[in-house]
């Protein structure tokens, strides 16, 4: 390029002078066909650029270009700049308008915020790299606000110029509120995460579809506005969460599991699967009594909630076994509420989800530790680099005086990590899935038979039958309502006593002490042997409310 600023590819043509250029811009945006207007054309596509027998204006070196990779072979004078001349599209002037939803919300044009999140990533990429990795994320926040501002009062600006009409305040809100939830929190989920009424987000993305539906806490499911608009976008997406907590979801990693901001737990698959799907559990009911089980749920009896939670003060060892989504979470929190508040505590899980360490006023210690999948390559040992195990974490707690041990989901050779927990100490809780509750000890002994040859069953037999006390089964059901729509059902359908046993064949006995009467709802048996009756009493269970239940549903107690 010249001093003159002659480009090699204007056929020795001379590109136009600044105040040519300018003129001829005004003519453009007084036609409204500028490739620089901020709008659409009638067909939704941004209109074409006027035809201009000069050069691009944008070649001349008073116009600096974005600095990207593609950049390094640029004539010489062009400038590197932290801003970008790209255009960006804005909505038609009809869709500037207040426009609103159903629900009385902003509604946004998701695909110009798209390209404005761009606009604001670039930008701030520049301005970090000018501070040579000083800045923390607090800091980094606080620039990205201040470029959000920036962008969003230039846009304005043209509007007002360009004899648009102009944002309202609530739609600018809106805007701003979108773009910094699409840098650094949820982007388009970030709205149903943090409803109250939401326990469970559900996302397929059939090709160009991305379904929502959401469970509501109420157990209704619901159908939602789309979080992406193409699979492809989605897949971005949910590689960019993963990064920010270091665990990658590529075509080679094609699962994902991690906690969100808040504590919700997110799972997705992708490439493996027919199609990207993400189910995303929200705990809003953090705290949990066994009133609200009882009155509020209906989840139970007043005998039986009775009886578990005297179990948990006589620290007997109990898992909660059901199918997915059955509640096994929320009732660990209710049996948890019966632990004395100067106990200490220590949890185990994969991801956060029983917050126990977060309830300060009913638990006053808690140690927390949560699995931490490793990074980079593997070790000698067959591990990766910075991965810490949930057994690392039992066998770090022992140091620890804990009172309690609660382990999480149980799904495989982790089971060792729940024995750990229950020998080390009475009153452990923890979960697993199972089909039913006799199954539930089935399902454990494959968990344990899964840490290898030397484990054989009579070994994952004996050290179950030893180690737990009570089993909690939960049965869940979706049913229509009369509007058409679905909610979910959960209760408790039943609960054994496990014991050691002689039985050469099975290793193990267990005894229903509340059983499905003909509605599936679990009611008294009878059947509580004198011992553990005379103990549960010294620790307040109504034993006479157990007898008065269980003579109530002769069925059941014969059965």
């Amino acid at each position: 390029m010249s001093t003159n600023g002659h480009h090699p590819e204007t056929n020795g043509r001379d590109p136009l002078r600044a105040d040519e250029w300018l003129e001829a811009r005004h003519a453009a945006n007084r036609e409204q066909t500028s490739p620089f207007a901020r709008g659409r054309g009638s067909n939704g596509t941004p209109p074409p650029p006027p035809v201009v027998e000069d050069d691009d204006p944008t070649s001349l070196p008073i116009f600096a270009g974005a600095w990207t990779s593609e950049g390094e072979g640029q004539m010489p004078g062009r400038a590197r700049s932290e801003f970008s001349l790209r255009p960006l599209v804005a909505p038609a002037p009809e869709e500037h308008q207040d426009t609103r939803g159903t629900d009385g919300e902003v509604e946004l044009d998701w695909e110009l915020i798209a390209q404005y999140r761009a606009e604001i990533s670039a930008r701030l990429t520049a301005r970090l790299d000018k501070e040579g990795g000083r800045v923390t994320e607090e800091d980094r926040e606080q620039m990205g606000l201040d470029v959000i501002e920036e962008l969003i009062k230039s846009e304005a600006e043209t509007l007002v110029s360009t004899g648009r009409p102009p944002w309202t305040k609530d739609h600018e809100k809106a805007l701003k509120s979108a773009l910094h939830a699409a840098l650094f929190g949820l982007g388009r989920l970030q709205p149903l995460v943090e409803r109250e009424d939401v326990e469970n987000i559900i996302v397929i993305a059939r090709g160009p579809v991305c379904s929502v539906w959401l469970e509501l806490v109420d157990g209704t499911l619901v159908e939602a506005a789309p979080i992406a608009d193409s699979e492809d976008e989605l897949r971005e997406f949910l590689s960019d969460l993963g990064a920010r907590q270091n665990r990658p979801f590529t075509e080679a990693r094609p699962h994902l599991d991690l906690r969100l901001p808040g504590g919700a737990r997110l799972a997705a698959g992708s490439w493996v699967m027919a199609y990207t799907s993400v189910v995303i559990r929200r705990h809003s009911m953090r705290e949990v009594s066994m009133d609200e089980m009882v009155y509020d749920r209906k989840a139970c009896s007043t005998v039986l909630a009775d009886f578990v939670a005297t179990c948990v003060r006589a620290g007997k060892s109990i898992v909660v076994s059901g199918v997915q989504g059955s509640g096994k979470t929320t009732w660990v929190r209710a049996l948890c509420s019966c632990i004395p508040p100067w106990e200490m505590i220590g949890t185990f899980e994969t991801e956060f989800e029983l917050h126990l360490h977060e309830l300060v006023d009913r638990h006053k210690i808690v140690h927390a530790w949560e699995h931490r999948p490793g990074s980079g390559e593997v070790g000698i040992d067959g591990r990766q680099a910075g991965e810490f195990s949930l057994e690392e974490a039992i066998h770090h707690s022992f140091r620890f005086n804990l009172a309690r041990q609660i382990v999480g989901e149980v799904r495989g050779p982790e089971v060792w990590n729940m024995l750990k927990a229950m020998e080390s100490g009475p009153g452990s809780i923890s979960t697993t899935h199972a089909r039913s509750a006799e199954h539930t000890i089935e399902k454990l002994v494959s968990c344990a038979m899964e840490k290898g040859p030397q484990v054989t069953r009579e070994l994952a037999i004996s050290k179950l039958a030893a180690a737990i006390d009570i089993v909690m089964y939960l049965r869940s059901e979706v049913v229509a309502n009369p509007d058409g729509t679905f909610r979910k059902q959960r209760w408790v359908e039943e609960v054994l006593v496990v014991q050691p046993s002689i039985d050469a064949a099975r290793g193990y006995a267990t005894t229903p002490i509340f059983a499905p009467n003909q509605l599936g709802q679990a009611v008294a048996t009878g059947k509580l042997d004198n011992f553990l009756a005379q103990e549960l009493a010294r620790h307040g269970f109504d034993l006479e409310a157990y007898k008065a239940e269980s003579q109530a549903n002769p069925g059941v107690a014969t059965s």
